[in-house]
């Protein structure tokens, strides 16, 4: 019973409490930029969670074989051998998904949601927590873009996942699926959940210098408080 709920813990933990987007405030750059359809918010996160769960899975099993001092370039290999596959996979029976994701696919392999878990997590428990680890932070983050894509794609296309929702005699608002709009929801979703965390006792979601990159360990700049300020404006 304890082991269920360890796991359960492990897996909704990443949905609602560590959301990587909208808690851990990671990953935003494929946030903002695939989120102007609901359609290619799917493909993002189906991918970047193929990616996380197989690359959790590999690091967890091999976490007492890798090298301390050479685990980071090693769980890049290791992502970006996935990431690889996934792309193959993705050019030869979704062509439509991949034109959409464009160069933000391959770039999954600096994804800081993965490498963050590979890391933190991975890296340091066992191959079946690893694995729920990564399929909840996966539903997390799709649930994330789900949701970013969806009110952008509606105010700024009236359409969800491609068909038309609002009547024509509304015009739709075209800066929600530029730059501009995607910053806008993303920061309203960010006061929201900061909101709701509030009422809820939590911490707002926020970052936390460089406790809050999962480089932190191996990074040269960490204890000089002027030069991390200058490198995370």
């Amino acid at each position: 019973m304890a082991e269920k709920k360890s796991l359960y813990q492990e897996f909704s933990k990443g949905i609602i409490k560590e959301n990587p987007v909208l808690r851990l405030v990671l990953g935003t750059c494929p946030t903002l930029a695939v989120t102007t359809s609901m359609e290619s918010a799917v493909g993002m996160g189906l991918a970047a969670s193929a990616v996380l769960i197989c690359s959790n899975i590999v690091i967890s099993a091999l976490r007492k074989i890798i090298p301390q001092k050479v685990r980071i370039p090693a769980y890049i290999v290791i992502i970006a051998g996935f990431v690889t596959i996934v792309q193959m996979l993705v050019r030869a029976f979704l062509p439509q998904i991949d034109e959409m994701l464009g160069v933000y696919l391959p770039l999954i392999v600096v994804n800081c949601i993965i490498l963050g878990r590979a890391e933190a997590f991975a890296g340091k428990n066992p191959v079946l927590l690893s694995a729920v680890d990564g399929i909840g932070m996966g539903v997390g983050f799709t649930c994330a873009l789900l949701l970013m894509s969806g009110i952008r794609e509606l105010l700024g296309s009236g359409s969800l996942y491609g068909f038309t929702v609002l009547p024509e005699s509304i015009p739709p608002m075209t800066i929600f699926i530029l730059a501009p709009g995607g910053f806008f929801v993303f920061g309203m979703l960010i006061a929201l959940t900061n909101k709701l965390a509030e009422r809820g006792g939590k911490p707002k979601a926020e970052l936390k210098g460089c406790s809050a990159c999962p480089m932190a360990a191996t990074c040269s700049l960490v204890g000089s408080n002027d030069a991390c300020k200058e490198e995370t404006k």
